[in-house]
């Protein structure tokens, strides 16, 4: 059977597959359209196998929300140049819908689950990869709710956070939501911090406070201090606010009659081995720069 141009192009739009490779599975389907669809998808499914082990460090944050309810999700590429693809980017706001709707914090059952389009996630990742040629991955997900307010902010795509607020307002949601993807707090107070990091942390200064020389009471109280000074430091409460940092985040919320219930803040690819960039002192710089 003859192979025409009319053939390639709807092929080309069913699957975003290139001209050459849309005619070639055409050839091998005898011009069967539906057979051509599935030999591009075995053989995207074959090119996602052998770029699955490219590191994936790129990529984008993207927030979905529903009223009180949200969706954070963290999705993978090699590149910030296609991260800002816009065949990318449809897929991440896609999966990110999805997620919403799901519930689930689960990505392996998250790529089980059906896109809008009747593609599970993974075929649609995989469909995704031969189309722009990298490895993309999804990383994570995690679902936030709010008994009043919900405060979401994102930086450029790279920087996501999602606050969970009782009390106060929206704009003060937000600001939080901002302070978080700014400072990242480890934890929203002190009972949030995990005992063998605290049990860490006092041995090294109680080790830095001996080598003083001072008598024990006194070594005690510099360890007990600089305790202090780093739960400060890490937790959201006991934060400078960034837009205020003459008043910490814990004045700010008693005096506005709020309190944070949790929070999620997702930067792209922390914990990835990647080229280092900080983005955090980007949103920091905007964020002071608006202030």
């Amino acid at each position: 059977m003859s192979i025409n141009a009319s053939m390639v192009k709807e092929l080309r739009e069913r699957t975003g597959a290139g001209m050459m490779e849309c005619k070639k599975a055409l050839v091998e389907a005898g011009g069967n359209m539906d057979e051509a669809v599935e030999l591009l998808r075995k053989s995207g499914q074959a090119k996602a196998d052998k770029k699955a082990s490219r590191v994936a460090a790129d990529g984008r944050v993207i927030i979905a929300v529903d009223g009180s309810k949200a969706a954070i999700v963290e999705i993978n590429s090699e590149t910030d140049f296609v991260a800002k693809d816009e065949n990318f980017a449809s897929f991440a706001d896609a999966v990110a819908k999805l997620a919403l709707a799901s519930g689930t914090e689960d990505v392996a059952k998250l790529n089980e689950q059906k896109l809008a389009d009747g593609r599970t996630v993974e075929t649609a990742r995989t469909d995704l990869v031969a189309k722009v040629g990298e490895n993309i991955s999804v990383r994570r997900v995690a679902q936030v709710r709010a008994a009043d307010h919900l405060g979401t902010y994102l930086h450029g795509g790279r920087i996501g956070a999602v606050v969970a607020m009782q009390g106060g307002d929206e704009d003060l949601a937000r600001d939080i939501a901002m302070h978080v993807a700014a400072s990242n707090p480890a934890c929203v107070d002190e009972r949030g911090v995990p005992a063998d990091i605290l049990e860490r942390e006092r041995r090294i200064f109680a080790e830095q406070a001996a080598e003083s020389g001072k008598p024990a009471d006194i070594v005690e109280k510099m360890v007990n201090g600089r305790i202090a000074k780093f739960l400060k430091e890490i937790t959201l409460l006991g934060q400078p606010f960034v837009k205020d940092p003459d008043t910490s985040v814990d004045k700010l919320l008693k005096k506005a009659g709020a309190t944070v219930a949790s929070f999620v803040r997702f930067e792209v690819g922390e914990g990835i081995e990647k080229k280092e960039e900080n983005f955090a002192d980007e949103v920091m710089k905007q964020v002071k720069g608006g202030a």
